[in-house]
């Protein structure tokens, strides 16, 4: 018996600081979990104003508490629903009487709906008009063609066929500044009115409309599952962004106007060299059509089948961003600040689920912005984040009310919201 008792109180002496550390533990737990769960009550309770009667979000403490996994997931859905129906206040009765009015300018729009709407939503095919350079009349025909130009191929597919007018008659009307908001908007109406799966949206365009598309898919590459340029020109830009979006190009063989068919060629030998040095990421198909000039009597439709095989990636493990003369803040996860945009300039970089790790390849700026989600890596443990190689940080990184309510606010879109971020100043230190 006092063997026993001796061994009783040994062990008692020994386990009973591990009790107290795990009960302090669940302690704190508890009390993270409390101050977090009043983190959400206050979130509900400032949704519950009108937007124009709420207090700045980055003022309110309870937006920067830590959150978790399960946390973050509740407040993408009450920020998604709140942006969507202020979306709906601001566009709702411009949607339906199919003309968006943004900036002083108006882009009227036309669609159908073809095929039966899959269980994930539908598909969208946002169809650039010709024309350009020309009477208003002359873009306006277009945009009528525009709007039935691939209705005997869309009747064997599914989805949103939307033909947008252009708001100007310029040569560049669809690669001017103002058409990024546009498409925006589009994108996030069609999501809300007739429910579109944001993985499955594509871009496409004839003539001054595949203009548009050499423009519009490499730029706005975040957005888009694949996109198709009939018979238009490159201009200056470049297909190094088109990294993670399919990328179609239909061009007749003898529409030798402007050099169109030597550019196509061009294309095909660029992104050749892109897919062969990181297959799987610039996946494209280029067709020259044979005996055909600027039209290619609807040869070009086999786009549309092409195209639908692809959804978007929407947390791509790499990432190739050029910066176009219509600057962006933001690039999948990747983000700088306005004033330190650089025409031409290129950001690079990956991140590596098993090893939970973000390497920055290359880099302009002088402070690049990583946004992260739980898609990406494991924000419970330690992330590390590298420039070409080297470690500049190594720890944690919060979920967060205000970082999940900055993503929401620039795109809408639950795909591209990240609840953790951190800033890389001069490629060597950390700001969170």
């Amino acid at each position: 018996m006092r063997y026993s008792f001796f061994f009783i109180l040994s062990f008692f002496i020994l386990v009973s600081p591990l009790l107290s550390c795990k009960i302090q533990d669940q302690k704190n737990k508890s009390f993270s979990s409390s101050k977090n769960s009043q983190a959400i009550k206050k979130l509900k309770k400032w949704l519950s104003k009108s937007s124009d009667n709420r207090s700045s979000i980055e003022d309110l403490p309870f937006s920067k508490i830590p959150l978790s996994k399960n946390e973050t997931e509740t407040v993408v859905d009450l920020l998604l629903k709140d942006k969507q129906a202020r979306m709906m206040k601001d566009y709702g009765k411009q949607w339906d009487e199919r003309e968006i009015s943004f900036s002083d300018l108006k882009m009227p729009f036309y669609y159908q709906k073809f095929g039966e709407e899959p269980p994930t939503g539908r598909s969208l095919y946002i169809s650039l008009h010709g024309g350009g350079g020309a009477p208003s009349e002359v873009n306006d025909q277009q945009y009528e063609n525009q709007k039935h130009l691939y209705d005997n191929k869309m009747k064997t597919l599914e989805g949103v066929y939307l033909a947008p007018r252009a708001p100007s008659n310029t040569w560049d009307l669809w690669h001017q500044n103002h058409i990024d908001d546009f498409l925006n908007i589009i994108i996030q109406m069609a999501i809300i009115k007739e429910n579109v799966n944001p993985d499955k949206i594509y871009l496409i365009g004839y003539s001054a409309g595949g203009d548009g598309v050499f423009q519009l898919a490499p730029r706005m590459a975040d957005r888009w599952a694949g996109a198709s340029m009939m018979a238009g020109h490159p201009n200056e830009t470049s297909p190094l962004g088109l990294k993670n979006t399919p990328f179609a190009i239909h061009m007749g063989a003898l529409d030798a106007a402007y050099d169109r068919n030597l550019k196509a060629k061009e294309w095909k030998l660029l992104l050749d060299d892109l897919e062969s040095k990181s297959p799987g990421t610039y996946i494209h198909d280029v067709q020259l059509h044979k005996d055909m000039g600027h039209w290619m009597k609807l040869k070009d439709a086999l786009a549309l089948s092409w195209l639908k095989n692809y959804e978007r990636n929407s947390t791509p493990s790499g990432v190739v961003w050029l910066q176009d003369n219509r600057h962006h803040e933001t690039f999948y996860w990747l983000g700088t600040l306005k004033e330190m945009i650089k025409d031409q300039g290129v950001i690079k970089a990956e991140y590596n689920s098993m090893l939970n790790e973000i390497n920055i390849i290359e880099n302009y700026s002088e402070k690049i912005q990583l946004f992260v989600n739980d898609k990406m890596l494991d924000l419970d443990k330690p992330i590390s984040i590298k420039y070409q190689g080297k470690i500049i940080y190594e720890g944690k990184l919060s979920r967060t009310i205000l970082n999940t309510y900055k993503s929401m606010e620039l795109k809408g879109d639950d795909r591209l919201c990240f609840s953790a971020m951190a800033s890389i100043i001069n490629n060597n230190e950390i700001e969170k």
